[in-house]
């Protein structure tokens, strides 16, 4: 398996802008995304410095990955839906397995929100956003997933290993993958979870209730958040904290952008995407050294 230097997870600004300085960095690059960030929606953009005239943000998204590619990028267009670092970092892809020296997030805010009465109340009380962190609690139990896609069918997967059943519940969304035929599929959407200290079942919209021993959420794809926590990265909320190199508390692991928090604007994404790439050079660069 060939590794690269820098594998950048998001292909918004941030990342891109991460690209185009690992690239002239001399760093094997490998930038992974959907096409689906935040800035790809927006209708013009009139307060990004160096046009003169207003330009969509699909129209910059563009002319970015044009420029990464032009100076060595490799762009992949898939999710991401698992990291795993023992020393080097292991990238599951919904398609392949990569391996990178480093590894920068920027893979913007998730803007997805479940809205189930008591999901917040339950969290960490049986309501979790990582299989591979909580499976363990749940050791011949039954259990839910929340979700529909590639991130949905790896949390179902981890759980399999541990749980006694699992309960996928697509909250009336269509499938976009193929599940394992044991999985028992629900499609009508959860109304409102139950219990007492701990959660103990979901209700669903035509009132029946279903007993679980904990509810893992994987809706939409995996968001930085959902993969640093499975790293033990250290974040607060969904963002994912950096010191003011863009480094997180894993060594060899960025994050830029929106995945942050602040404010959340393109020149900030990708002056943060600048200065993780810097970061990623020099770590890359001392650890050359070293070996």
């Amino acid at each position: 398996m060939n590794m690269d230097d820098v594998i950048i997870i998001g292909s918004g600004p941030a990342g891109l802008s991460a690209a185009i300085y690992t690239c002239r960095g001399g760093l094997s690059t490998t930038v992974i995304g959907l096409d689906n960030s935040a800035l790809q929606k927006a209708h013009l953009i009139e307060n990004y410095f160096g046009f003169e005239q207003p330009l969509s943000g699909r129209e910059l998204i563009k002319k970015g990955i044009e420029q990464a590619r032009r100076l060595g990028a490799k762009i992949i267009n898939s999710e991401v839906i698992s990291v795993d670092w023992d020393g080097i970092f292991t990238i599951t892809t919904a398609d392949t397995v990569m391996q990178s020296k480093t590894v920068i997030f920027t893979t913007g805010a998730s803007r997805q929100k479940l809205r189930v009465k008591g999901l917040t109340e339950f969290e960490g009380r049986g309501v979790s956003y990582c299989a591979v962190c909580d499976a363990f609690f749940h050791k011949n139990k039954s259990v839910g997933v929340i979700g529909n896609g590639e991130f949905a069918l790896h949390e179902v997967n981890e759980l399999l290993n541990v749980a006694s059943e699992v309960t996928l519940f697509t909250n009336n969304n269509e499938l976009q993958t193929v599940f394992p035929p044991y999985v028992k599929i629900i499609k009508t959407p959860i109304s409102a979870l139950f219990g007492g200290q701990k959660l103990e079942g979901v209700e669903l919209a035509d009132n029946t209730r279903i007993s679980l021993s904990g509810l893992f959420v994987a809706i939409g794809t995996a968001a930085a958040a959902d993969l640093a926590r499975k790293l033990g990265v250290a974040i607060n909320g969904n963002n994912i904290i950096v010191d003011d190199k863009m480094c997180t508390n894993l060594p060899g692991l960025f994050a830029a952008g929106d995945c942050t928090g602040g404010i959340m604007q393109v020149s900030v994404a990708v002056g943060e995407g600048t200065k993780a790439a810097l970061s990623a050079i020099d770590f890359v660069r001392k650890n050359r050294d070293v070996g």
